[in-house]
């Protein structure tokens, strides 16, 4: 079992504090403004992306994800792909231990791991152990429904090369499954709201555009310090094919005003 690691931190450590939390995050004025509606039905969306930080900055952009996610019948199983922060472990790692959250326990869908499990894919803890930015993404998914599966993906290595050929791993080992690729990305870090608009508007064309590479050189060129521009490139291959659009973008200014702020955006891809 992987044990919480920002539980009280990042977001509340108590079940009900922690629903009434993530309900402020739909209803809240940068969110959707509705709560999560379970529907069935026929799905079109293969991916998405979601921001990380702590649910009072990020979480009402998250929700949009979210509830796109409910209003399209959702996956049977996730692919979470987020950063390795704190630069433990393998550079590409999947973890096959359960995670728990303050609302239950999230199963790692076994079957989808070994199928990922590949190349330069290893499976190590090490790497999830201290990590948030997948942690991050499973409260909202259990909010939803608790009857899902999961496969999480730390990636220390965001060169083109490697987020590209993850994605193909990634691609070939969700095709024929009810099963959707979520990448765990924050934006520009503590620079000005304008600055962060500018350069995050530039990333965002790309990710719209579904050109991994194009937002890998505009990252680069642009100095964007876009924390999980890997998981985003490795999340637009697996999708290959998919219309991609952003459903929010917003800063932590947009929360409470600082001079210098945190770029958060969700964005979907659907067939």
């Amino acid at each position: 079992m992987r044990h919480p690691a920002v539980a009280g931190q990042f977001y509340e450590g108590d079940e009900r504090a922690l629903k009434r939390q993530i309900d402020a995050c739909y209803l809240g004025p940068l969110g959707p403004g509705r709560l999560p509606e379970l529907r069935a039905g026929p799905r079109k969306v293969l991916g998405g992306v979601a921001p990380h930080a702590g649910y009072m900055f990020s979480g009402m952009v998250a929700a949009h994800l979210y509830s796109r996610l409910a209003e399209d019948g959702f996956a049977k199983s996730f692919v979470i792909i987020g950063p390795n922060h704190t630069g433990r472990g393998s550079g590409m790692a999947i973890a096959i231990d359960d995670f728990e959250t303050p609302l239950g326990v999230a199963k790692v869908d076994e079957e989808l791991a070994k199928a990922i499990r590949k190349d330069l894919v290893d499976v190590d803890p090490e790497a999830h152990y201290s990590e948030h930015s997948i942690e991050m993404q499973l409260p909202f998914l259990q909010h939803i429904s608790k009857d899902f599966k999961f496969v999480p993906l730390c990636m220390g290595f965001q060169d083109y090369e490697s987020s590209r050929r993850v994605g193909e791993i990634i691609r070939d080992a969700v095709k024929g499954r009810d099963a959707v690729v979520i990448a765990s990305t924050d934006m520009s870090h503590y620079v000005t709201p304008d600055t962060a608009k500018t350069k995050d508007g530039k990333a965002l064309k790309m990710i719209e555009a579904m050109d991994p590479e194009g937002l890998y050189e505009t990252v680069r060129d642009e100095n964007i310090s876009m924390c999980g521009c890997g998981p985003v490139m490795a999340t637009m291959v697996a999708c290959g094919g998919g219309k991609a659009r952003v459903l929010k973008y917003a800063t932590s200014g947009d929360v409470r005003p600082m001079r210098d702020v945190v770029g958060y955006a969700s964005a979907v891809i659907e067939k």
